[in-house]
């Protein structure tokens, strides 16, 4: 079976209960409690679509949320600790998080890296701890 050689952006919104995702462009809707389980739904629901069709990999999978929902569900990223470390005004940033202005595509790729590089360096963390 063949690869499906492009991508499927996957829309991704906070609910009250979790995670909704779907596609604009394919009939694929899924949900789910956790970001990682969300994840894991669209995947299915993306191979349910397209199984006679075409073998799905994770990467045809694109997630887009947006900066408000983004910033709602990961507090624990700061956008004042953000954009002193992309070096962005704090104010404008704040701005976009709030849906007061939106980013252009540049901006836009500017603080993904960011956020990229934030999560990388956390993720080399080792914590040292003392009984």
């Amino acid at each position: 079976m063949k690869t499906l050689n492009k991508n499927i952006k996957i829309i991704v919104e906070k609910t009250e209960t979790g995670f909704s995702a779907y596609s604009e462009d394919y009939p694929i809707f899924t949900t789910g409690r956790t970001a990682p389980e969300l994840l894991k739904n669209a995947f299915e629901a993306s191979q349910l679509y397209f199984e006679d069709q075409f073998k799905i990999l994770h990467q045809n999978l694109k997630f887009e949320i947006d900066f408000a929902q983004f910033f709602q569900y990961y507090k624990v990223l700061n956008s004042k600790f953000l954009a002193e470390k992309i070096g962005m005004n704090p104010t404008l940033l704040s701005q976009y998080v709030q849906g007061h202005k939106k980013p252009s595509e540049d901006q836009t790729e500017r603080i993904l890296t960011g956020i990229h590089q934030i999560g990388q360096e956390l993720s080399e963390i080792n914590l040292i701890y003392r009984r």
